[in-house]
């Protein structure tokens, strides 16, 4: 674990005492867990693993593609110019997002909550009767856990450097404003009518029984529609489920943003990872971690949450999770 996490973790927590002394009050709706990298984490997830096309381990979710020779010829530096190795997939636990009511609550940090001056409070359907929408904020984590772990040794093969909070959208304007967002998704317009809502039906029905559909790329299956990018949604139907939809609409905008790379199952074209302006969903799933981890399984992105969320959230939530993603990951083992 990176020791500046563990610096900011503990300066927060000794400084917690004089954030409520600046505000009059502590914040009653954070909470939140540390998570266990070994127990909190669904291992079965890292599968299906496979050799070029070749799967040498199934898993209990449908894969992806795969480039179809298992030897690739990589670019290298002179003298070498090119290097053979052997191309695998598998599925990386890349990040984690904390999707909270409460600004600054860090709930995969342990539940502590940093103070971040002039931002509101997230409203539920079931607190804020006036108010018949929702919204939370969303932190976005960097999890290099292959890479701690040291499961592969190829740094072309798994994200590295340190655990770390890559985003905070308290700090965005344009999480909370969809106006404002629309400068980042301005294609919202064209999907913004009943015929190309009505299209995410099938991808909801596949992502319940496989994997969503890329090509429509607007729709997050059950839990609702990806635009816009902000935080907002208008009716609620579980905690559960938004946290979910808000998770997938991140990792979304943060693609449209060119933070997030992808691989790319095509011979040759697997040495490298790209920017993409369009989410590849089929290529992540989510898990979630907090505040009770689901061990058991992960989920394709969009996949409804009724089959999964018995016994996930307690009656006396205060709307605070935690989610795992993951990221299939194409590369070449040099």
């Amino acid at each position: 674990m990176a020791w500046r996490t563990v610096l900011l973790a503990l300066a927060v927590w000794v400084c917690q005492p004089a954030f409520a002394a600046d505000n009059g009050k502590t914040s009653l709706t954070c909470e939140g867990r540390w998570v266990n990298p070994i127990t909190d984490v669904c291992w079965e997830c890292l599968f299906p693993m496979s050799i070029g096309s070749v799967q040498v381990s199934a898993g209990s979710l449908p894969d992806t593609e795969n480039p179809s020779s298992p030897i690739q010829f990589c670019p290298a530096p002179p003298p070498i110019f090119e290097r053979p190795g052997i191309a695998i997939g598998f599925w990386e636990p890349f990040a984690m997002t904390d999707v909270t009511r409460s600004p600054g609550c860090m709930v995969n940090m342990g539940g502590f909550n940093i103070n971040i001056p002039n931002t509101g409070t997230g409203t539920g359907t079931k607190a804020a009767n006036e108010h018949p929408g929702t919204f939370y904020h969303v932190h976005w984590y960097k999890y290099p856990l292959i890479s701690w772990l040291n499961i592969i040794t190829s740094e072309m093969c798994m994200q590295g450097g340190e655990y770390d909070i890559g985003y905070l959208s308290e700090l965005d304007p344009t999480w909370q404003n969809d106006n404002l967002a629309l400068f980042l998704n301005p294609e919202v317009m064209l999907f913004a009518n009943p015929v190309a809502q009505m299209a995410c039906a099938a991808d909801a029905v596949a992502a319940g029984v496989s994997k969503p559909i890329d090509a429509l790329f607007w729709c997050a299956g059950s839990h609702g529609s990806m635009y816009p990018f902000t935080g907002n949604i208008v009716n609620e139907s579980s905690g559960l489920n938004s946290g979910a939809l808000l998770s997938e609409r991140m990792d979304f905008k943060l693609h449209r943003e060119g933070l997030i790379l992808d691989t790319v199952p095509q011979n040759t074209a697997v040495c490298y990872e790209y920017p993409s302006a369009i989410m590849p969903k089929s290529r992540y799933r989510y898990q979630m971690v907090n505040t009770i981890p689901d061990v058991a399984s992960c989920h394709p992105f969009g996949r409804n949450v009724m089959l999964w969320q018995t016994g996930k959230e307690m009656p006396t939530t205060k709307k605070n999770y935690g989610y795992l993603i993951w990221k299939k990951r194409n590369c070449v083992v040099l």
